[in-house]
């Protein structure tokens, strides 16, 4: 009996056993397709791997690294139930190929197609800067954020976003390829929507709001109102003059500003910073009298003068001609230079312009009111030589004032084409005071002056009609210059050289010759003196003498005679050579008609008769 019921036990046991292998044998994997997530169940966890049972023939080892958390810690344990991904497997082998990474992506892809189909938000890092924009971890997906899409404008520092966590909308799933576009513009539009309706409900004329810069130009500033943007104009930013809206402001920067005037139709905002503190212009003209002296800073320099702060907001204009009494300025930088202090007089106000107008020179006596004092017309000063031009010399008088003596002025006989043939820079020179102009500023010398003029004395020295002797100094087509005495010279015109008519004076005489003369003219006044050598009594023969230095009679024709003299000296002229070609014509005719000529006898007798007949 006992034996017997051991073989029933036996055959009961394999008999289970065949049943159990069977039933393992022919059990439906189906549900562990490739590409698919199941739910398995951690039965060991060593050093690299860990053991997931997922109902299949063998368990599927998956790398430790994917249940690992920021700091190395595993995060699973024995008989935990997770999420796992059916990478492949081989049931003639018995071998499966698990992932929670992919189980992890599949399922986050699963959500985001959510929100995006649901037009949802998800919160994202930006992780690292990529060519075109940035990569973002959406926690297990990496995703490409595109630069254009980072901000409603462009970002000054594109570094200062990274690791930073923002809202982002999806734009774009590719599973297949795992890619997952994003954008945070979208959000920041929609956000900005909603808060412009809002702002346009509310903001009116003259309130007082917040906002940030947004954009920085020559022009002005655009302010972020929040949903709104607001133009802050230079002109507008303060009550004093600045060359760029970013000597006030930076981008980012929260200002409170006042609005100016809002067009609600073109939804255009008009800006103010200055006017939320009181106008410095306002009562001017109390503040800053005319003829009121004050002290400010240069601002800024311009050809035509420089700029000068009162205080904050006024600023007055010094004309480059206000700024000294003397000098001749080609440009204020050579007086000033922005940020000195100077002092200045209040020449005029235009409150309604909003000009004051200054000048630096009135801060001391006008130099010009001294020197026409100090040196009235007639006065005989000493100086010495500063410079020297093709038209005269400048004498330092004063300081900053230089007086000119023409080069008409130097000599009154010498003709001096250029003063430095007569003088050097530093010379010592005495000369008289001709003129102080104060209002054209001209103070004018004269060194000639100091002696009297030698032409008042021509005329007594020589009159009309005395003989003089001189040497010719230069000789030309109109006629011979000759000295009579240093200094004072005549003109023999070429009609009073000879009473024969001649073609050039250098015909009969050359520089140097000795010749004596007769005054048909003489003047102080126009500085001639007019000569004849023909209505002399005889015409003397030319001397030769040493050669002379030509000298120029101050490029004048005829310095004895006037225009209607020469005129009718030259008809004179013609019509005597006229008269002695006619009268040797008929001479010549006349001896050709003559009769033979007769005996003595008969000559004497007809003159005998012609005595008897008187």
């Amino acid at each position: 009996m006992e034996n017997t019921k051991e073989t029933i036990e036996s055959t009961e046991m394999e008999l289970n056993f065949a049943d159990a292998l069977d039933e393992y044998l022919n059990s439906d994997f189906g549900d562990l397709d490739e590409g698919t997530i199941v739910i398995g169940e951690v039965v060991k966890i060593d050093k690299d791997t860990v053991l997931v049972d997922v109902n299949f023939k063998s368990e599927g080892q998956i790398p430790i690294s994917e249940f690992l958390d920021a700091d190395g810690n595993v995060t699973v344990e024995i008989g935990e139930k997770v999420d796992v991904f059916v990478a492949r497997k081989n049931e003639a082998e018995g071998t499966i190929y698990l992932s929670r990474d992919k189980a992890k992506r599949m399922q986050l892809f699963d959500k985001l197609e959510e929100l995006m189909e649901k037009d949802g938000e998800v919160v994202g890092r930006i992780l690292r800067r990529i060519k075109g924009g940035y990569t973002v971890d959406l926690g297990g997906v990496e995703a490409f954020l595109p630069g254009s899409h980072v901000d409603l404008r462009p970002v000054p520092d594109m570094d200062a976003l990274v690791n930073k966590k923002f809202d982002f909308k999806i734009l774009k799933i590719n599973r297949r390829r795992s890619n997952v576009i994003v954008s945070r513009r979208v959000l920041l539009e929609e956000m900005r929507g909603e808060q412009r309706d809002k702002l346009l409900d509310t903001i009116v004329d003259g309130q007082v709001v917040t906002g940030k810069v947004k954009n920085i130009t020559e022009y002005g500033v655009f302010i972020d109102l929040g949903g709104l943007d607001g133009l802050l104009h230079i002109t507008d930013m303060s009550w004093k003059r600045i060359k760029h809206p970013k000597e006030m402001v930076q981008l980012g920067d929260d200002l409170e500003l006042k609005i100016l005037s809002f067009d609600r139709e073109a939804q255009k905002v008009s800006l103010g910073l200055k006017q939320l503190v009181p106008d410095p212009w306002e009562n001017i003209a109390e503040k800053y009298p005319e003829g009121a002296r004050f002290t400010g800073n240069i601002t800024n320099l311009a050809d035509y003068g420089a700029f000068v702060e009162l205080e904050n907001g006024v600023e007055g204009l010094v004309h480059i001609s206000e700024m000294s009494w003397t000098r001749k300025l080609r440009h204020p930088s050579q007086m000033v230079k922005v940020g000195e202090e100077v002092e200045v007089i209040v020449l005029g106000v235009d409150q309604d312009k909003k000009r004051i107008s200054l000048g630096m020179k009135q801060i001391s006596p006008n130099p010009w009111d001294v020197v026409a004092e100090k040196y009235p017309e007639g006065t005989v000063l000493e100086g010495a030589i500063k410079n020297i031009t093709e038209f005269g010399v400048f004498i330092g008088i004063e300081e900053g004032i230089d007086g000119l003596i023409h080069v008409s002025d130097i000599s009154w006989t010498k003709k001096i084409r250029h003063p430095s043939e007569v003088y050097k820079s530093g010379d010592a020179v005495q000369a008289k005071v001709l003129t102080v102009d104060k209002e054209n500023e001209k103070f004018t010398l004269g060194v000639k002056q100091l002696t009297e003029d030698p032409w008042t004395q021509v005329p007594a020295k020589y009159p009309v009609g005395q003989m003089i002797t001189g040497t010719v100094t230069n000789i030309t087509d109109f006629g011979l210059f000759v000295e009579v005495e240093e200094g004072i010279e005549g003109l023999v015109h070429v009609s009073e050289i000879s009473r024969k008519k001649i073609k050039s004076p250098s015909e009969i005489y050359k520089e140097g010759d000795t010749i004596e003369a007769k005054v048909i003219h003489v003047s102080a006044d126009e500085r001639r003196l007019g000569l004849s050598i023909k209505q002399t009594k005889e015409e003397p023969a030319a001397v030769s003498g040493g050669p002379r230095k030509a000298k120029s009679f101050g490029g004048g024709v005829d310095a004895g005679s006037t225009l209607g003299d020469l005129l009718r000296e030259k008809l004179e002229e013609a019509a005597s050579d006229i008269l002695e070609e006619i009268a040797e014509e008929e001479a010549k005719e006349a001896a050709a008609a003559a009769p033979e000529p007769v005996e003595p006898e008969t000559v004497e007798s007809a003159e005998s008769d012609e005595d008897e007949s008187k």
